[in-house]
């Protein structure tokens, strides 16, 4: 495993555990501000780990694809992204 991978996989067992919490939060009828704090930061998180894996496809995949002589494949993974960000400005 990489160390961007193992990162990825640290930050992600954080958001877990504080998923668990806001889950107890629940059960147990805590404020419900506090538990919208919580989610947002969870949310914060998720983010930070979405900027993540996305930094490591465009250095790895992308490069290799646009650096590779299939035009196909360049417009594959141009259009992937493409996706990914026409699909969150749908959000």
């Amino acid at each position: 495993m990489t160390n961007e991978a193992a990162t990825i996989i640290n930050r992600l067992k954080s958001i877990e555990g504080h998923v668990r919490g806001v889950e107890k939060m629940v059960e147990e009828g805590a404020y419900c501000i506090d538990i919208v704090n919580q989610i947002s930061a969870i949310q914060s998180a998720l983010h930070k780990v979405n900027a993540l894996v996305l930094d490591r496809h465009l250095h790895t995949c992308v490069t290799t694809a646009i650096r590779g002589d299939s035009p196909a494949e360049r417009e594959r993974v141009i259009d992937e992204i493409m996706g990914v960000f026409n699909a969150k400005s749908k959000n």
